[in-house]
């Protein structure tokens, strides 16, 4: 055994020395043979000793083992070899008995590089149980014994049979062993790489080439969890190839992104436009793709009988009724699934006519157990054989918000709410379930088990970093009129709420208050808006320019030709969205200025706006500007963001993040406040004088 491999300690070291000058004098006081056993101390105590010029210690470590005969207890247990030797009586018996059954303690847990760990105290007997683990290695640097997953039930079952120790094995949660478990035992389909189309397969970047064998390895029941901008289309697309012979595919995906999918699916796959079939609620304008529409308002029977169907979340639900009343024919049978959303055990489906392949867009949709779209999928995810969830942000601000999409991955593991909200959702103090606890825990189970998520900045390095900046606006006092007066109610209510004389007039308060944040919210960004265009006059040269909008009402057809014409036509130079209409399945890398007028509550909503510009294609630095206004809610809204964001980092990518902005800029807005009764608190106690503003930036 080499034992530098082990870089003992000091301290180890000394107890080596110690325990070996020990039984070298209860040695020579037992044996018959004085003159050998005096030649070998002699020998030992001149290497620990040195070498009697004052010099101190001179031995090397293996100077200290090469008297091992020496140190051997005569019950024949060799402690640096681990064999037996000739003799088993006398005080020596004693010892290797007390070292046997002497109180030992094991702790498993889950390594940041998906394999399980072993953390204990130097222990030559639990070393040597080690050795016997399949694939296990030793950690210099972190002394810890590290081992994959598929070796943990030998690794139990190798400590618990330690003749006569007293083990105590702090063992992984249930949870956690229930979810290696499931991964374990996911087929594995690397092979099926090789048919990927080579047109597709030419095009992959080496870290997308990794995703789709990842999918692959965990039986294609995975969460692509990657960045935005990094092609998580294009990844599941290249996956779904793989597995031609279980088609036809059913795309789950937002609304605004159906038509989206339509295009990316006909310029990377070899099959006819007409089999692509998209389900929309209304059938207005061009259909330059040549797809197969199929309205969801229709009283009509639909068949979905393309080889890829798109579904938006939002549909599903509202087509069960038509869906039930269907008749199913031919080979893609997508209906099956569909009636399967919320009515799949009153009637049976033969699994060969159940949709096998189901890739699920923005996933993060599912968040909500009780939204009747999350009820809807669920099921079909479940019963599906392949599944691939997509989401740069699969937890716009909890944990408790992937639940859902594991529940769809892993059903047999994520089965009790309860069980996964109490081990890593504590800490809220909005709700139950509400807070985050055990990020690193949960980081390395979902990244082993279901998960891949790779960061731009560590996989792009030709992809631009984002800058960001603060900007501060002067509001008028004008601007400002209704906003204070919505203030002032605000503080009215509070008051109200602390004498309050019952709990149902504390609740009606309560209600109040929250309608009246919503009213300030809305009048914040309309105070905001003459100071928004003065500001954007200084950004763009002239005064007149084509631009595009999208919003909620922009219809699904309409958004891809805006999306052309702001990449394509030199005289639009900017696009006014909304920033959720706006912040999902739109490429705009023509851009290298977003500029948000407002904030939203959810720091996922902000990230994927952003990532409309910064994403793959884009060729130049692009710059994040927030116009925020004093003594507004951005005041308060940007705090809450930052404080919700580092939950998600810290769950998500194993440490914290946040919008960062850019050097001599603070993360937060100059007032401080944390939160919302903060926020209040000043309102109450500071009157509202236009003229006292911070300071600009």
């Amino acid at each position: 055994m080499d034992f530098d491999d082990w870089e003992l300690s000091a301290e180890e070291l000394d107890k080596l020395e110690r325990d070996a000058l020990r039984q070298i004098a209860e040695r020579n006081a037992s044996s018959s043979s004085a003159t050998t056993s005096s030649c070998l101390q002699s020998t030992v105590s001149s290497r620990l000793q040195g070498d009697g010029n004052g010099s101190g210690v001179s031995y090397k470590r293996e100077d200290v083992f090469s008297a091992a005969p020496i140190i051997r207890p005569s019950s024949g247990y060799d402690k640096v070899s681990g064999k037996n030797s000739v003799g088993n009586s006398g005080p020596h018996n004693d010892n290797h008995v007390k070292q046997l059954t002497e109180k030992r303690s094991v702790k498993f847990f889950l390594h940041a590089s998906g394999n399980i760990a072993a953390k204990f105290s130097y222990d030559q007997i639990l070393v040597e149980a080690c050795r016997k683990i399949p694939k296990a290695n030793w950690s210099a640097k972190e002394r810890l014994w590290m081992f994959p997953l598929s070796s943990l039930s030998v690794a139990e079952k190798v400590l618990h049979e330690i003749s006569g120790s007293n083990l105590e094995l702090e063992n992984l949660d249930p949870l956690v062993q229930r979810a290696i478990a499931a991964a374990s035992v996911m087929p594995d389909l690397r092979d099926h790489y090789e048919f990927i189309p080579n047109s597709i397969e030419t095009k992959l970047l080496p870290f997308q080439r990794e995703g789709v064998r990842f999918a692959l390895q965990h039986g294609g029941r995975i969460l692509l969890a990657d960045e935005m901008g990094l092609g998580k289309t294009l990844q599941a697309i290249a996956v779904v190839s793989c597995v031609r012979e279980s088609w036809p595919v059913l795309v789950l995906a937002p609304s605004a992104l159906r038509l989206h999918w339509a295009s990316m699916i006909q310029q990377w796959m070899n099959i006819p436009s007409s089999e692509i079939l998209v389900v929309l609620s209304q059938c207005s304008g061009s259909n330059k793709g040549g797809f197969k529409i199929v309205p969801s308002n229709t009283k009509k029977s639909i068949h979905l009988d393309g080889v890829f169907n798109i579904v938006s979340y939002d549909i599903v639900p509202k087509l069960q009724d038509l869906l039930m009343a269907s008749t199913f024919k031919g080979k893609f049978i997508v209906l099956d699934v569909t009636v399967a959303f919320s009515c799949y055990l009153m009637i049976v489906i033969r699994d060969d006519l159940f949709i096998q392949v189901v890739i699920a867009d923005e996933s993060h949709f599912l968040k909500n157990a009780q939204a009747k779209r999350t009820s809807a999928s669920l099921p079909l995810l479940q019963k599906a054989q392949y599944v691939i969830l997509l989401s740069g942000t699969p937890a716009l601000s909890r944990p408790i918000e992937l639940f859902k999409q594991l529940e769809a991955l892993h059903p047999t593991v994520y089965k009790n709410v309860h069980e996964y909200g109490n081990r890593y959702c504590k800490g809220g103090i909005f709700g139950v379930y509400q807070g985050a606890s055990n990020h690193e825990e949960l980081h390395s189970l979902i990244k082993a088990t279901v998960m891949i998520r790779r960061l731009k900045k560590d996989v792009l390095s030709e992809l631009p970093q984002k800058r960001r900046q603060h900007v501060f606006l002067n509001l008028g006092e004008k601007e400002m009129r209704q906003v204070n007066a919505l203030f002032r109610e605000l503080e009215v209510i509070k008051g109200k709420g602390k004498s309050a004389q019952s709990e149902e007039e504390a609740n009606s308060l309560k209600f109040a208050e929250k309608s009246l944040i919503s009213k300030i919210y809305t009048a914040s960004a309309e105070a905001k808006i003459p100071a928004v265009l003065d500001y954007l006059g200084t950004m763009v040269e002239k005064k007149k320019v084509g631009c595009i909008r999208i919003d909620g009402s922009t219809p699904s057809a309409l958004r891809q030709d805006l999306v052309t014409d702001f990449q394509e036509k030199e005289t639009i130079k900017a696009a006014v969205l909304s920033i959720r209409a706006g912040g999902v399945g739109l490429t705009l890398t023509a851009a290298s200025t977003v500029i948000f007028a407002e904030l939203s509550w959810t720091p996922g909503d902000l990230i994927q706006a952003e990532d409309r510009a910064h994403r793959i294609g884009q060729v130049s630095s692009v710059n994040v500007c927030y116009l925020l206004a004093n003594d507004t809610v951005d005041d308060i809204i940007w705090d809450v963001v930052q404080s919700k964001l580092d939950n998600l980092g810290q769950m998500l990518d194993g440490q914290e993040k946040s919008l960062e902005v850019s050097t001599n800029q603070s993360h937060s807005s100059p007032s401080k406040q944390k939160t919302l009764d903060s926020f209040i608190k000043r309102c109450n106690n500071s009157p509202q004088d236009p003229s006292k503003k911070h300071c600009r930036d």
